[in-house]
């Protein structure tokens, strides 16, 4: 990991401001991220990334890594910040932004099968997860009655329910919707039942040459300035 960041910093001339280091869950999908091998092409991510570190005066190098590894990352500063979690979803010893950038946990039920009106409905039923994430407010409901059926990613888990392999799939509004109006996903659905709104942060490391308030004040510049709702229509 430490040999991939440092290669990826070489390209940068000499006297040039030092690279704005973010990392991507490498199970990310679009809208959030498209990744090919080291490289994050596209994406909500790239978007952002690109944003702040210009906001910063820094160029921008992007770098995909396993969900496991990205603590790791922050923690010893061969990374300076990954975006879109929430403070819960990273323990460690970590800076948080602002919460700035939003979404929705929703879970979708084809519409061949009875729509779920409440958590409790899918009590002991499957329930398409990605592998790795939690998923406190609906474990919280049901318990040992969660019946979690996990994916690698959320695109997986929508096409397992297109396929009829599962009746429920929690996923987050924005991706559903680029899906659909993309035409990459058609299963005719219920009204997604919200499980809960969501404000993403960015969780800075404790080794960054960036501030907590220097990285404050650039989400407040592209919230203010109207630059963090081009980005986020690109992806609706």
């Amino acid at each position: 990991m430490a040999i991939l960041l440092c290669a990826a910093c070489l390209v940068w001339p000499a006297g040039a401001a030092t690279p704005l280091v973010m990392v991507v869950d490498t199970s990310a999908v679009m809208p959030e991220a498209r990744i090919e091998g080291a490289r994050v092409l596209e994406g909500l991510h790239a978007d952002l990334g690109a944003a702040l570190a210009r906001r910063l005066g820094r160029p921008v190098q992007m770098q995909p890594l396993p969900r496991k590894r990205i603590a790791q990352a922050l923690e010893s500063g061969e990374a300076d910040l990954v975006c879109d979690y929430q403070a819960a979803w990273l323990p460690g010893p970590f800076s948080w932004s602002r919460a700035f950038i939003p979404d929705q946990n929703v879970v979708v039920t084809a519409a061949r099968l009875p729509a779920p009106r409440r958590l409790q409905d899918l009590a002991g039923q499957p329930v398409g997860t990605v592998l790795g994430y939690a998923y406190p407010e609906v474990a919280q409901v049901l318990g040992e009655e969660f019946r979690r059926d996990d994916a690698p990613d959320a695109v997986a888990n929508l096409r397992k329910l297109e396929l009829g392999r599962l009746p429920h799939a929690l996923t987050g509004r924005r991706l559903l919707d680029y899906r659909r109006r993309t035409g990459s996903f058609t299963l005719a659905l219920h009204p997604p039942l919200v499980v809960a709104e969501v404000l993403g942060q960015c969780g800075l490391s404790p080794r960054s040459p960036v501030t907590l308030a220097e990285l404050n004040a650039a989400i407040q510049g592209l919230v203010a300035q109207g630059e963090l709702g081009r980005i986020l229509a690109k992806y609706r």
